[in-house]
């Protein structure tokens, strides 16, 4: 499964960005504008609080693991999920996870 969630990790970077280029080449760099874009219908609202609700899950399940000692530092995971998304950030932790154990 390692090689399955690092391949995960690597297109969950490469296809959300591939989106995120395309909104900032066409509105600039702004993030009042990209906050509003991800908001901008119910469609979307949807997407994105599920999306936001599931961050937070995860953030808790990671803070959870390392406190039972069995996760890595979630610190690092957090910022990816921050920067990139989710899509990366958690098959990412997953790989790493399947890694030291």
């Amino acid at each position: 499964m390692k090689i399955v969630y690092l391949v995960l990790a690597i297109i969950g970077v490469i296809i959300p960005c591939i989106f995120f280029f395309q909104h900032f080449s066409a509105e600039g760099v702004s993030l009042p504008v990209f906050v509003a874009a991800l908001f901008a219908n119910p469609a979307a609202s949807g997407f994105t609080s599920d999306l936001l609700i599931s961050s937070f899950v995860f953030w808790a399940a990671m803070y959870q693991q390392r406190k039972q000692g069995k996760g890595p530092n979630p610190i690092l995971f957090i910022v990816l999920n921050l920067c990139v998304g989710l899509s990366c950030a958690l098959p990412a932790y997953l790989y790493v996870r399947e890694t030291k154990s």
